[in-house]
Formats: structure tokens, C-alpha cells, sequence
């Protein structure tokens, strides 16, 4: 298996519980791109249903509720408001549709349902937010976790199934009959042949001559960590756009997300000083105490590998796509918080 990021340890554990010896290769270390600089957020995808995907959003709820279950030490829910502005975009007849169909596909959840806050409730919850043109507000729930932390929990259950995690071992190309080449020159056989390496998966199938059935639109997304405390989380338009962006809590800071820029591979994965600018320009036409520069005290990026599916890479889809050529099979896309269920379809693609 390669790519020792959640998606790639998830399958590497739910191969090695059903008994199969599992080698993993990853060119660094785990849990080092990509999947440790996420928005921190166990979740559906409340903004995905605006672009259909009420299937991957269904599953992204049903597996956010499972993480909270299986680990609640390293994942809590999170109560986040959507401040309703008479300016928004979206009317309010919208929202409560959207936030009544994401409670109705959450099932019977272990978090509470979402509701409608009135404009009082709103402004003695966040006093700090500007409340000219501030009609309401709603409430619903999500989870939050490190993923860092979460991420090498993985990867000790994946240990204790005796999985054998190779680090800072890159794999040059591979074949459709089981074959990993590694950059030293050596070569290994196996039965099977995962390719879960995220932004870099479509590459790896280039480079040892294989076609690929989807493509893959990298889109970086870049976050701020604010030296500001902040009580409740919460998700805002971005002035004049559609686009949404969350302000949340975290470790007793407030980090700032995301943004959505497309790139190539071989462009560092960082977070620009535009981007920057976005963000802090996105909060502070919210809040009364505007942020400075000199109150940022770390920025990063990931890099995000979405199906190719809208010249717009902000409806691109969040879904993800498998590949299977002979004894190897490929892992297109693929979320955070959806991990796990995609590790279950990898597993019968394997013995189909």
C-alpha cells in the first residue's frame, strides 16, 4: 500500500483486522501532508448540498457520528452558528431547508438537531459580531478534532494489527501485476496493490505508464491560527461571493479557513500572502475588533485532491472514485471525515 496519510491508514487497518498482512510505504512521514492540515472538523458537508452531493454528505454524517462513538477522547462535537445577514446570498427560507435536509440525513445522530436562533439570541452569543443588517441566525452541529492526533491513533491501531509502516520510503512506480518499485532501485511483489497516495495518486499511475479512468483537480486550501480566543464557532459568506468560511476554536485560538486555489503538483504547498489577505479581509468585515498581522501566529495549506468535475473548483466534487487494473487499485479524491467508509469499499474492490 502507498500513502501514509488517513485514507491510506484507514485501509491499511481495516485490511489488517480482516487478517491480511499489510506493508505500507510513505515517502515521509505519516500524517504529514495533506490530511494534517485540514479545517480540524469531523463532518457531512453542510455546503455540499448546494452541489447534490446528498450521498457523500449522508455518509460524511453517518461517519462523523461514528468517530465521536469510537474515540471520544479525540473528537468532540461542536456546536457552530450561521449568522443569517439581511446582505447573505442565501434567504433564509434556504437555509432552514438546507439545515432541515443535513438533520434529516444524519438519521438518528448522536448530535442534536439544527434550529433557527433569533437576532437577541444571536447578539448575546456573539457580542463581538457586527449586527447591522443581522436577522438570526442558525445553530447546528458538527464535530472537531486534531487530526494529527487522530491520525496517529490510526496509525497505533494499525500497528497493533501488525501492519508494517514504512516511512520515509518513496515508491518510484508500480505495476498491475503487484509490483512497487522504490526510488533505491529495489522491488517488492505483492497480492494486492493499494494506491492511496491523495494528490499524488494520478501521478503515480503516470509515471508507471498507466491510464488513468478519472483526473484529479489539486486545489490547495490555506488556514490562519489567529492569537485570539474564540468562543463559538461559527461559518460566514465571504463578502460579495458565495463561498463560505469557517471561524473556530481551536486551542484556545481562533483558526481561520479556507480558501480554494488551484495549483500544480510541483508548486510548494503554502499558504500565499493573498490568501492571507482573503482571510483576514473575510473576518474582519464581520467583526467589530478587527485582526492585524502581527496577531497571526502560524499559516498553512493542504493540498486537496477532488475529482475533476466543474471549471469552478469550488463546486468541484468532493466525491471519490476507485480504480482497479488487475492486482492494483487506485484511490481517487477522498475526505477526512469519510475515511473509514471509503477503507470498506477499497477492501471489496480488493476481493470482489
Amino acid at each position: 500500500m502507498v500513502g501514509g496519510g488517513i485514507n491510506g491508514l484507514c485501509c491499511a487497518w481495516e485490511l489488517a483486522r480482516d487478517g491480511h498482512h499489510v506493508t505500507l510505504f510513505e515517502r515521509d512521514g505519516i500524517m504529514q501532508a495533506t490530511s494534517r492540515a485540514s479545517s480540524k472538523l469531523l463532518h457531512g458537508g453542510i455546503r455540499y448540498l448546494e452541489n447534490g452531493q446528498f450521498r457523500l454528505v449522508r455518509e460524511g454524517l453517518k461517519e462523523r457520528d461514528a468517530w465521536l462513538t469510537v474515540v471520544p477522547h479525540l473528537a468532540q462535537p461542536l456546536p457552530i452558528i450561521y449568522p443569517k445577514y439581511r446582505s447573505g446570498r442565501r434567504g433564509r427560507w434556504m437555509l432552514g431547508a438546507g439545515f432541515g435536509l443535513y438533520t434529516f440525513l444524519s438519521g438518528h445522530s448522536v448530535l442534536p438537531s439544527s434550529r433557527w436562533l433569533e437576532k437577541t439570541e444571536v447578539q448575546q452569543l456573539l457580542p463581538e459580531l457586527k449586527h447591522d443588517n443581522l436577522e438570526g441566525g442558525y445553530l447546528y452541529y458538527d464535530a472537531q478534532m486534531d487530526d494529527y492526533l487522530l491520525g496517529k491513533w490510526v496509525a497505533e491501531q494499525c500497528q497493533n494489527f501488525g501492519v508494517e509502516i514504512l516511512e520515509n520510503t518513496a515508491v518510484h512506480s508500480l505495476s498491475p501485476e503487484g509490483r512497487v518499485k522504490l526510488s533505491d532501485g529495489s522491488k517488492r511483489w505483492f497480492d494486492r496493490l493499494l494506491n492511496v497516495a491523495g494528490p499524488w495518486s494520478e501521478h503515480l499511475l503516470a509515471v508507471s505508464d498507466i491510464a488513468a479512468n478519472h483526473h484529479l483537480d489539486l486545489v490547495r486550501g490555506s488556514h490562519l491560527v489567529v492569537d485570539r480566543q474564540c468562543d463559538h464557532a461559527l461559518i460566514l459568506e465571504v463578502p460579495n461571493e458565495r463561498r463560505i468560511f469557517f471561524v473556530l476554536p481551536w486551542q484556545g485560538k481562533t483558526l481561520l479557513g479556507t480558501t480554494e486555489v488551484r495549483q500544480q503538483l510541483e508548486d510548494a504547498i503554502t499558504c500565499s500572502e493573498e490568501e492571507k489577505r482573503y482571510l483576514m479581509n473575510a473576518y474582519n468585515h464581520y467583526f467589530s475588533k478587527v485582526i492585524s498581522e502581527i496577531e497571526l501566529l502560524d499559516a498553512f495549506a493542504g493540498l486537496r485532491p477532488l475529482l475533476r468535475s466543474s471549471v469552478n473548483s469550488g463546486k468541484s466534487s468532493r466525491e471519490y472514485a476507485l480504480q482497479r487494473n488487475e492486482k492494483l487499485i487506485t484511490v481517487f479524491g477522498g475526505k477526512w471525515t469519510t475515511a473509514r467508509a471509503l477503507a470498506g469499499k477499497v477492501k471489496h474492490k480488493c476481493f470482489a
